[in-house]
């Protein structure tokens, strides 16, 4: 008898336990999350493949976001190069905002084809192209909602008028791209690190530059630095090298800063 009942004890709790299963309900699959506006602008379906290759080094989205630029704005991308950051730009400040893509025929000799590519058919049409030769830069005063320089201020540094590129009046430049700022417009840089103590002309032999120079130089010219992101460091650099060395090229340690113009 008390085997009877311990097999049908144990027969019932076998029982509720495959209804129990069979009766529960799957957990419904959590919603995928929307992009950021910044993350919205770098997966732009008509950016290019050569384009999104250099993503995953420069991190586009996180530069984009902790600079705080957003739709609307009037940004000037500064010696824009090839126009990768222009180009996201363009669709992060939308059909209310503009970009200023500013060159000049040194650096369109150094892009090629990549700048012609860019623009061709008014494929981005709230871009507007600036052309300025060194030290002939003249913005509208207080036009701007920001300004980038990306991968260029050591540039300021360079001194090659051979090739189109004579030396650049550096308090001049930075007062005119403080006179084009708006009160409490803010300026993003991003450079190659140099050795701390390297001199000015280490933007022209190496293209690195140390970021104390930098920033005496903006703070010179009345900028604010408001934060600086270890974002895009990488210890693994040498900074012997020149940034162009191909095992180097995209992979060097890098500073970030937001400056302020003050209200």
């Amino acid at each position: 008898m008390r085997k009877t009942t311990v097999l049908l004890a144990a027969a019932i709790l076998a029982s509720c336990g495959q209804s129990t299963e069979e009766n529960q309900v799957a957990e419904p699959a959590p919603e995928p999350q929307p992009l950021s506006m910044y993350a919205e602008a770098v997966a732009n379906d008509a950016r290019t493949a050569q384009d999104r290759a250099r993503d995953a080094g420069r991190k586009p989205a996180e530069v984009l976001e902790f600079l705080g630029i957003t739709e609307n704005m009037t940004v000037l991308d500064m010696f824009s190069g090839g126009g990768y950051y222009t180009e996201i730009l363009a669709s992060l400040v939308g059909d209310g905002g503009r970009v200023i893509a500013h060159s000049n025929e040194a650096y369109l000799k150094f892009v090629g084809d990549e700048f012609t590519t860019r623009y061709e058919g008014n494929r981005l049409p709230n871009v507007d192209i600036l052309m300025a030769e060194n030290n002939e830069l003249l913005l509208a005063p207080g036009s701007l909602d920001a300004i980038m320089l990306v991968l260029t201020y050591h540039d300021f540094f360079n001194d090659d008028t051979e090739n189109g590129w004579p030396l650049i009046d550096v308090p001049a430049l930075l007062g005119e791209l403080h006179t084009g700022l708006k009160p409490g417009g803010l300026v993003g840089i991003i450079d190659h690190y140099a050795e701390p103590g390297a001199p000015v002309e280490t933007g022209n032999t190496l293209h690195r530059i140390d970021p104390a120079i930098v920033l005496a130089g903006m703070q010179a010219a009345g900028f604010v630095l408001e934060e600086q992101s270890d974002l895009l460091r990488n210890p693994e650099d040498d900074y012997s090298r020149i940034v162009f060395d191909p095992e180097l090229r995209g992979k060097t340690d890098r500073f970030l800063m937001r400056f302020r113009k003050p209200e």
